[in-house]
């Protein structure tokens, strides 16, 4: 089973990606678990292994910063409908924006700008977020905002009174046994885009420009982790919240997080959770139901929960530049193959073997 689509990773080395960290399971159960292609294509890395650091851009945003947001909602220490201007003085415009507008990327806020250009220091990033202007009226569309998720995670920082790395490794790195997850990578890592600053590709070092000016550690990215730790990741969501034989997150709580908050918007988007929806990376034979996240460096996550059907694919298709966008449609091609890969093994389990 799913002999297609690893034919697909395959044959997308060198086109698509340099290099790649795919699993493929069904809840607990691993059916496939490959990598490819080594840290640089310049011929000084190493060998891709299931314990690699990869580059997770904004997968950053469900993993570490939506997963403890969750849990300080589970806590009772967070609600969706907390507003920004409870947290910080905001102006008129945005101190109504909710918990919930900035999860589901409706909170009106630019996709993204140079923080650098607007600030001195990471001490000032939620006055110069708060100050810039809005790109549409909250509530009335769907824009991805990475400047949304950075004010989330400044939130965050004052509930839990420690900065968002250190919150992440409490709530969720730890309680998931996510040994290598960081925002502080060391040692290997998929060698990402070329820096003409310092003349050589990034390899451990953040590739967002925002999370790099915040020291690596950000609510939009930031985050490097391996195909071991992502699969730990995948697999409680694949299992309804339930890891390792105990709860990690209550079903109720998970259902709220993939609920479809956007209906009638371009995106239908749950608590950080990218929901499927018609053009979305999760192709046409997931189901309805199916939810996960992207990143702008290679990187995907997708769970279907009717099947438990999860999908993880690291890459780091920005090595060594960023123009080469193909990814895009590889991943519709690569989830509609590994979803029809997996109904027809289930039909022929169910009829025809018997």
């Amino acid at each position: 089973m799913f002999e297609k689509s690893v034919t697909m990773v395959e044959e997308g080395l060198g086109k698509y990606f340099p290099s790649a960290a795919l699993a493929i399971g069904v809840r607990n159960k691993i059916f496939v678990k490959k990598t490819w292609g080594e840290t640089s294509i310049y011929g000084d890395g190493e060998k891709i292994n299931f314990d690699t650091l990869y580059d997770m851009a904004s997968l950053s945003k469900v993993v570490g910063t939506t997963m403890v947001a969750l849990k300080f909602i589970e806590d009772g220490k967070l609600c969706i409908d907390d507003t920004v201007g409870s947290f910080f003085k905001a102006p008129d415009d945005k101190k109504d924006i909710t918990i919930l507008r900035l999860m589901t990327h409706t909170s009106g806020l630019p996709a993204s700008f140079l923080l650098s250009e607007c600030t001195n220091s990471p001490a000032g990033v939620p006055d110069a977020i708060l100050n810039h202007a809005l790109a549409v009226p909250v509530g009335s569309q769907t824009i991805y905002s990475c400047m949304g998720f950075i004010l989330l995670a400044k939130i965050l920082e004052k509930i839990g009174n420690a900065p968002l790395d250190e919150l992440a490794q409490k709530y969720v790195f730890d309680p998931l046994n996510m040994k290598s997850t960081t925002y502080h990578p060391q040692g290997s890592a998929a060698c990402t885009e070329f820096d003409k600053e310092s003349g050589k590709c990034l390899c451990g070092v953040v590739h967002d420009e925002n999370s790099r000016f915040q020291k690596g550690v950000s609510g939009n990215a930031g985050l490097f982790s391996s195909l071991n730790d992502m699969i730990k990741y995948a697999t409680m969501l694949a299992c309804d919240g339930v890891f390792d034989g105990r709860i990690y997150l209550s079903h109720a709580m998970l259902a709220a997080a993939v609920h479809n908050y956007t209906e009638g918007c371009s995106e239908h988007r749950g608590l950080g959770f990218a929901l499927s929806s018609d053009n979305c990376f999760l192709g046409t034979t997931f189901s309805r139901k199916a939810f996960g996240h992207t990143g702008f460096t290679g990187t995907s996550i997708a769970v279907d929960p009717e099947s438990g059907l999860y999908v993880v694919l690291l890459t780091n298709r920005v090595h060594p530049s960023r123009d080469n966008n193909t990814i895009v449609r590889f991943r519709r091609l690569f989830h509609n193959c590994i979803g029809a890969e997996y109904s027809r093994y289930m039909q022929e389990t169910k009829y025809l073997n018997y």
